[in-house]
């Protein structure tokens, strides 16, 4: 008898270990270019609880120096396993060391305090610029073999940290935060957690990051200078798998200069009207896979990062070689990102099997003058969208940190179509593929927006269906091809396109409208042809400025 239940257990162990390898494995199925094996991170033997540091999961007790004495410990043994069993545990800032795994028992919450005094001002990177940011709730530099598991919930208290503008919540909501404490701006429209926030978000005009050049400057702003939860920097053999990260300050998780990195079966939580409430931000990290995940947050859900302007060209540091598999994305600026930090360049992405349900754009590329670096080769399969507002694609090279759909007091950012000299501050979008693409009920089905000194480049979009109010505009793209691509549109044209050149489209499927199905403006557009089977003449309306032959029907 025990032989026999031997003989099981070892079986199952066996199925397990193929399990796994088999699921891994199939991660590295059907990429396009040549990456090495992400490195797994490994720990010594040695387990430990908090509780054996006299840490309190009662939501009240100051668990900071448990947790601290915790990991120390463990390193000395070279390393191991803290289990956070069940309960709430109330702590200051967790400063990981190379070795450890921080393993969140099901059940247990880790609560971060609202005590800002615990979060020291530190030299940092946000938003792709060298800044002083507090210190993250999470926090880690120069490490190797670092881990968060298990399937617990850590809780970044982030409600202390940020503020909120009027038309993100409902009546019932705002009101309460009203009555909990804070200070509102003086048209009563946005409420900041302190009056040391509300002067401080007054003198920064570059997005979150003060153009301070002292530290005793970023000091006396400190309370404005909220952290990302999870912050990362310079590590490698990095795993997050299992539990719950929600309600950030800033952003979620932030690998920054990251190698070997895995992010699976994760739930990253923000509320809807979380200031830069990202969910992940993978910036200047290699050999990355992210898998199995569900996002539901205040901002763009899986943004991909490389540093923002001359310090991100400075860093020159790209995020390359990244798989995104089977992710389900909620609410969100937008499902996929690039962008617009880009700086340091973007290369050898694998993004397929995501579905994105009410996000507000769903593939989402941005960037502006003034960021330099190139994104390349980027593909993107088997993705299903539903209930977009805005564009299921967009690509916006005049990004201006607007919301993508314009909250009150915001204007769109203005696009200038006169180009300027090319420089090292120059964007480039290049050698993108996307193929078997479905949307349904997006407010415009794509938009392929390029600078017109440096176009985008060298785009295929193949084997898609998009059904929107509005359909697909192209403007100062280069190297454009629509393969098998059927649009739904309520009102408009199918397709509109503005000094694009090498512009193929074959096999277009639409139906008839009161408006011609394409139209071609701008006196740069050229060599823009269609399948003469599929559209006619009269389907095309031309600018009066086109070139004559600019537009050819085979």
């Amino acid at each position: 008898m025990r032989k026999n239940i031997f003989k099981a257990f070892m079986l199952l162990l066996v199925l397990s270990f193929h399990q796994g390898r088999s699921q891994e494995d199939n991660i590295y199925a059907g990429v396009e270019f040549d990456m090495p094996k992400v490195a797994t991170p490994s720990f010594p033997d040695h387990t430990t609880n908090i509780k054996d540091y006299d840490a309190v999961g009662n939501g009240i007790f100051d668990n900071t120096s448990a947790f601290t004495r915790a990991i120390d410990a463990l390193v000395e043994k070279g390393g191991g396993k803290l289990i956070v069993p069940r309960g709430i545990w109330l702590t200051g800032p967790i400063v990981f060391k190379s070795n450890i795994n921080l393993h969140v028992e099901q059940g247990a919450l880790i609560v971060f305090s609202k005590d800002k005094s615990k979060y020291p001002l530190i030299g940092t990177s946000f938003e792709g610029l060298d800044t002083y940011r507090c210190q993250s709730p999470i926090y880690g530099r120069d490490l190797e073999n670092i881990a968060i598991t298990g399937k617990g919930v850590i809780d970044g208290s982030g409600d202390a940290w940020r503020l909120v503008k009027i038309g993100k919540m409902a009546p019932s909501q705002w009101e309460r935060l009203i009555k909990s404490g804070g200070v509102l701006s003086d048209d009563g429209k946005v409420w900041y957690p302190s009056e040391a926030y509300a002067k401080a978000n007054e003198l920064v005009h570059n997005f979150n990051v003060p153009p301070f050049k002292t530290r005793e400057e970023f000091e006396a702003v400190k309370d404005f200078l909220r952290p990302v939860m999870v912050s990362f920097i310079n590590c490698k053999r990095v795993l997050l798998d299992g539990p719950t990260f929600q309600n950030s300050p800033a952003w979620n998780i932030h690998p920054l200069m990251c190698e070997d990195v895995i992010i699976r079966n994760l739930t990253v939580r923000n509320p809807w009207y979380s200031q830069n409430g990202d969910g992940l931000d993978l910036e200047s990290s290699k050999n990355v896979l992210i898998y199995n995940n569900t996002f539901d947050v205040g901002d763009d859900a899986m943004c991909i990062k490389s540093g923002k302007n001359a310090d991100g060209r400075k860093r020159g540091i790209p995020t390359e070689n990244v798989i995104i598999k089977n992710n389900i994305v909620y609410h969100g600026h937008g499902g996929f990102v690039v962008g617009s930090e880009m700086s340091g360049g973007v290369k050898n992405i694998h993004i397929s099997n995501c579905t994105f349900m009410g996000t507000d754009i769903g593939l989402r590329f941005k960037s502006t003058r003034g960021r330099g670096g190139i994104v390349e080769n980027i593909y993107i399969s088997q993705i299903d969208m539903i209930d977009i507002p805005a564009e299921a694609i967009r690509f916006n090279m005049f990004y201006g940190g607007q919301s993508p759909i314009l909250e009150e007091g915001q204007e769109a950012a203005q696009t200038d179509h006169q180009p300027i000299p090319v420089t090292e501050e120059t964007p480039a979008f290049r050698n993108i593929f996307m193929k078997d693409i479905t949307a349904t009920g997006s407010g415009t089905a794509a938009l392929f927006q390029g600078l017109p000194e440096m176009k985008l480049k060298n785009v295929t979009l193949e084997n898609a269906i998009l059904e929107a109010k509005n359909g697909i505009t192209i403007i100062d793209s280069d190297q454009i091809t629509f393969k098998h691509v059927k649009v739904i549109r309520e009102k408009g044209n199918v397709l509109t396109i503005y000094n694009g050149t090498h512009v193929n489209i074959d096999k277009l499927d639409y139906e008839r409208g009161k408006e011609p199905a394409v139209r071609v403006l701008g006196n740069a557009s050229e060599n823009i042809h269609f399948n003469k089977r599929e559209i006619d003449q009269e389907q095309i309306q031309i600018g009066s400025e086109v070139k004559k032959k600019a537009v050819k029907l085979q």
